[in-house]
């Protein structure tokens, strides 16, 4: 397939600002300038607020003391339901970029459609938070979410994982640790929905080196990603922070994996939906023709993105069945 002609259009408006000066890639800027930067051009993508979704403020404490921001979704249907399902998601950024409201409209659109309640996570981002923060914090919010079932008004019975690149990443080590400590965790999820995740840190497949440049997500930026979340070069080979190295992945939850044909991260995730599959995990696995990373944000633009939103939601209304 090629390239999505009017997502080609889109990359040769970023390209043509890149080549002005007026705009340079998130890896050239200050992390704090970064993330300024990518919540600009988030604003362009999202198409929240009348939406029929009510939003709710959430904090979720953490085991260092601290708390982080949280916000809950809850389609008009659900509103007056006393034990509705949930998606707890994880934004995607690096560990270094985004938030709530550069997802909002993704989450939005997914409680809208599954239905379902969706508790979007703001974990901490690096640099200030290294490698593990973030995983601890999502770990942090699935207790959370079984303990405060109730006054969230959540079946517990009925949790979903997810998030898209980065954050996907931080859904499947979340739910590699469900799998091997269930005393600990509670419940099991019952699905993964795993959105172009990050699973490899190695930045060394075929899929980064033809997809690397030109294709949205850069190979430089997710190295300059890695290198700003890790302590130390060894953390690269720490599974929690590349999933795709997990010894076991046996008895975790079934999964639905969403790729893009364009993505760099292409390779990695669809060698992490294989060594599932090993395993002996249900997997769904869709590969998105003429699609680039981060395309599931625009659903705005694209109908391709809308159909996905709408292949994600199916797949959680059926693991929720």
């Amino acid at each position: 397939m090629e390239l999505n002609p009017e997502l080609a259009a889109f990359l040769d408006l970023v390209d043509a600002g890149r080549r002005s000066g007026d705009t340079r890639p998130l890896h050239a800027l200050a992390p704090n300038q970064a993330r300024r930067e990518f919540a600009m051009a988030s604003r362009a993508l999202d198409t929240s607020g009348e939406d029929g979704v009510q939003r709710r403020a959430v904090t979720v404490p953490t085991r260092d003391g601290a708390a982080i921001a949280a916000r809950l979704y809850v389609p008009g249907a659900l509103v007056s339901t006393a034990e509705r399902p949930l998606l707890l998601y994880f934004h995607g950024g690096g560990y270094v970029v985004g938030g709530l409201d550069t997802h909002d409209a993704l989450c939005g659109s997914l409680a809208l459609r599954t239905p379902c309640a969706v508790l979007s996570v703001d974990y901490r981002l690096a640099p200030e938070h290294k490698f593990p923060t973030a995983v601890d914090d999502a770990v942090d919010a699935f207790k959370h979410v079984v303990t405060a079932g109730l006054e969230l008004a959540v079946d517990i019975r009925r949790i979903a994982v997810g998030g898209d690149s980065a954050g996907a990443g931080l859904a499947a080590v979340l739910a590699i640790m469900a799998a091997r400590d269930r005393a600990i965790f509670g419940v099991a999820p019952v699905l993964q929905a795993l959105l172009y995740p990050v699973t490899d840190a190695s930045c060394a497949s075929a899929s980064m080196e033809l997809f690397g440049e030109g294709y949205l997500l850069e190979a430089e930026t997710l190295r300059w990603f890695h290198a700003l979340y890790a302590r130390t070069a060894d953390d690269f080979a720490d599974w929690r922070f590349s999933p795709l190295l997990a010894p076991d992945l046996s008895r975790v939850a079934p999964a639905f994996v969403a790729l893009a044909e364009f993505d760099p991260l292409l390779d990695e995730g669809l060698a992490y939906a294989q060594k599932l599959e090993a395993a002996g995990a249900p997997v769904t696995f869709r590969i998105y023709e003429g699609m680039t990373h981060d395309f599931l944000r625009m659903a705005a633009l694209f109908p391709e993105a809308q159909a996905a939103h709408a292949d994600i939601a199916a797949a959680m209304a059926a693991a929720f069945a």
